[in-house]
């Protein structure tokens, strides 16, 4: 759903019980600026997130472990989130 920001301050108490089962987009100008889930939504997207390093700080040993790793079955559905990421 969308609401404009002056919208949402108006009906702040319903809109706020509606995101608790969707997400909630706040515009401001007619441009997305927020939008609002809820602790359970935002925890899970966390719980996703991911810290990267530079292969130069990994190990000949940890690079060839790497290099060996086979993906295994189950997760071929995950392919399609790495769909047109550049790497």
């Amino acid at each position: 759903m969308r609401v404009t920001t002056a919208d949402f301050i108006r009906r702040y108490g319903t809109l706020a019980d509606q995101a608790l089962s969707e997400p909630l987009t706040i515009t401001k100008n007619g441009r997305d600026r927020l939008v609002l889930v809820s602790a359970e939504e935002f925890f899970r997207l966390k719980s996703r997130e991911r810290r990267a390093i530079l292969p130069e700080h990994l190990s000949n040993a940890e690079l060839d472990l790497i290099a060996q790793a086979e993906v295994p079955v189950e997760h071929e559905v995950l392919d399609a989130e790495m769909e047109g990421y550049a790497f």
